[in-house]
């Protein structure tokens, strides 16, 4: 039987990254090197980088999120890039959406371990949910899927003039240009790759942001959400 890898401990940077939540994200960690290994939601491969690679990744993240402001974290996994975004900003009302039930526990044990009162575990896909998730100004994602097939699931689940932040790899340039025209078609209006980090993780973050205009998801949805509108209202009234 191969032995459990050792989770590091904390580099220096995270305390000043999750400044008074930084206990939180220690905690964070042991649960994803314990529990995130043995149910098979991290690799065992990856629990002697999970800082670097995984937490810290994430967290940096909140650099390019506006304040005050609704995300749904589509595909969340084990909570990334969700919950270290929740522990650096707890101005943010933070949906993990999940659609296998294993994960969907493990978000929920973790969320009310922590005490994230800002954050709420759905268990579906993002396309089933539209309509009865309230659409959001910013759509996370991490490792869920290529640009294209990503942005069909998380563009109508924004606001008009939200935006969608995937962390990306090295491809997120071309994959960018191999999804010029998707993006076009579900109402993107404009796109950007950004590094964030700095003095924090190395390499940086990458992050493709995709910016909507008053139609996320292009017709099709803007359809598909009047109509989901309307049987709410009726489901109201009843």
């Amino acid at each position: 039987m191969t032995e459990a890898a050792e989770l590091p401990p904390a580099p220096e940077q995270a305390r000043d990254v999750f400044g008074d939540r930084f206990a939180d994200a220690v905690r964070y960690a042991e649960l994803l090197a314990e529990a995130g290994v043995q149910r098979g939601l991290i690799g065992p491969r990856e629990v002697p980088r999970l800082w670097e690679r995984h937490i810290l990744n994430c967290a940096v993240l909140s650099e390019v999120v506006p304040e005050g402001v609704t995300v749904c974290d589509v595909g969340s996994g084990a909570g990334l890039p969700g919950i270290p975004l929740a522990l650096v900003r707890d101005d943010l009302r933070i949906t993990l959406l999940e659609p296998l039930l294993r994960r969907t526990n493990f978000l929920t044990e973790v969320v009310e371990l922590l005490g994230l009162d800002h954050v709420t575990v759905v268990r579906g896909r993002a396309e089933e949910v539209m309509g009865t998730l309230p659409p959001v100004h910013v759509v996370t994602a991490r490792a869920v899927a290529p640009l294209d097939r990503l942005a069909t699931w998380g563009i109508p689940l924004l606001r008009p003039y939200g935006e969608m932040l995937a962390l990306k790899g090295d491809t997120a340039e071309e994959e960018l240009k191999s999804a010029a025209t998707a993006l076009a078609k579900l109402g993107a209006v404009g796109t950007s790759v950004l590094h964030v980090g700095e003095g924090v993780v190395e390499p940086l973050s990458t992050v493709v942001r995709v910016e909507v205009g008053e139609s996320p998801g292009g017709v099709r949805f803007a359809a598909k959400r009047a109509k989901a509108a309307r049987t709410g209202r009726v489901r109201r009234r009843r």
